[in-house]
């Protein structure tokens, strides 16, 4: 018997603005059947002795200095933009 139905796939698409077939709507619950199989094997193991993981690597504060640093040229900047002027990109005004 399958833990997620067909209408629960629909509804959840739905919810995410995603436009599925029918088709897809079985393929997913099928999918998303076989990961909830899984995470309820994982439910059966003893993890009583294991420490909690914050993060799989031992890092800590990795982060670089922040300092300031030479930019692009302007022309680089501004060479994709859609509209620009004087080394400004422009943008649809928002207020009157």
């Amino acid at each position: 018997m399958s833990r997620i139905t067909k209408e629960q796939v629909k509804h959840v698409a739905h919810l995410a603005r995603l436009g599925i077939t029918e088709d897809e709507a079985e393929m997913f619950q099928h999918q998303l059947d076989e990961m909830i199989s899984f995470a309820e094997q994982l439910n059966e193991l003893d993890t009583d002795q294991v420490e909690p993981t914050y993060h799989v690597l031992d890092m800590k504060n990795v982060m670089r200095e922040d300092t300031a640093g030479k930019g692009l040229p302007v022309e680089e900047v501004v060479k994709n933009a859609p509209d620009s002027k004087d080394g400004y990109i422009r943008v649809p005004a928002i207020m009157d």
